[in-house]
């Protein structure tokens, strides 16, 4: 749990130097930053992706069932209602951007390789390399995130801390399913869902991103399913 501990503290360190930093900054040159930090995103979700060489047809079936999934449970529906409720709980503190900073942190946080293996490595072997490096890159949007976005960036935190923190418990019974070419169709469903993160930033669509959330689980079980007929 240290590495998921260390990352959630540098979230928070970041969304609250952004908090200071966003009230001396205009709307035009948040805006700005946070188009820059989504092409940023945007590189790694493609460099993420292209690594699916053997799982792609897994990847195919994972997004087109999990989207499925995810659309009939109104995931993103869900995800907004919650975090509108955090937004009403908290009262003016909140601000206007309170369920969009809180609903993209958290998809960025949570669904990338990293937070998946990192919380594995953690789990198993107490190696946190991979979760101190994320928390450095999670600090650093913090810090554009929160100066455009607001507080809701930093409630962010909790779902990092619950999500990779069940992962790094649960470590031991799901280190089997995420080898081989059941890791490389997980890793390419998260990286095309970053991409698809980073396009909402930029303002070139408005894709339901949480809808596919179902679509990372499911990845390494059709890969491995599909490599018994050898696809």
């Amino acid at each position: 749990m240290l590495g998921t501990l260390v990352n959630v503290l540098a979230i928070l360190a970041g969304g609250g130097i952004g908090l200071l930093a966003g009230r001396g900054l205009g709307l035009g040159v948040q805006e700005t930053a946070v188009q820059g930090i989504g092409l940023a995103v945007l590189l790694i979700g493609l460099g993420m992706s292209l690594q699916a060489h053997t799982g792609i047809l897994a990847v195919i079936l994972a997004l087109a069932l999990g989207g499925s999934l995810g659309r009939l449970a109104d995931i993103d529906g869900r995800l907004n209602r919650g975090g509108d409720r955090l937004r009403r709980a908290l009262g003016r503190v909140a601000g206007e951007g309170f369920t969009q900073g809180f609903v993209t942190a958290t998809l960025l946080y949570c669904v990338g390789a990293m937070a998946i293996m990192g919380a594995l490595e953690g789990g198993l072997r107490g190696h946190h390399d991979i979760l101190y490096a994320k928390a450095m890159l999670d600090g650093l949007t913090a810090v554009v995130f929160a100066a455009s976005l607001g507080i809701g960036v930093l409630f962010s935190a909790l779902a990092v801390l619950v999500y990779q923190g069940s992962i790094a418990l649960l470590a031991r019974q799901l280190a089997p399913l995420l080898a081989g070419s059941a890791q490389e169709a997980m890793t390419g469903v998260g990286g095309l869902l970053i991409v698809a993160i980073a396009l909402n930033m930029v303002g070139a669509t408005r894709l339901k991103v949480a809808d596919l959330l179902p679509a990372i689980p499911l990845a390494p079980l059709l890969a491995s399913w599909l490599s018994r007929f050898g696809l």
